[in-house]
């Protein structure tokens, strides 16, 4: 068993939740998630997360706007459409009945 691959494949499956997570209160723009990803212990790349954001807004869970910037181009920030919140609402819900579920499995003595 490749210990480090399931943990990686572990990680991207909570990763949307987290990104959505991130971005519920304020837009956000791409630089600034990894850094606050990175600081969770999440790190990712630009190769993964870019085509994450783009699902994303094809499934009408994001949108964008474009802000100009101070020092260069404008910048995009995503944020949450209503679609988008009630879907981390269902998110949030199903990861704490998961980790539940683990925690229980993982905690069960033999029979």
């Amino acid at each position: 068993m490749n210990i480090e691959n399931a943990k990686a494949q572990m990680r991207k499956g909570v990763l949307e939740l987290c990104i959505l997570s991130l971005i519920k209160e304020t837009p956000a723009y791409v630089p600034d998630l990894m850094e606050r990803l990175q600081k969770s212990q999440l790190a990712v790349v630009e190769g993964t997360l870019y085509p994450l954001l783009t699902r994303l807004k094809n499934s009408g869970v994001l949108t964008y706007k474009w802000q100009e910037s101070k020092s260069g181009p404008p910048r995009k920030y995503y944020e949450l459409t209503t679609q988008g919140k009630l879907a981390l609402t269902e998110l949030e819900e199903g990861w704490r009945q998961l980790v539940e579920s683990v925690n229980i499995t993982l905690n069960q003595q033999p029979s």
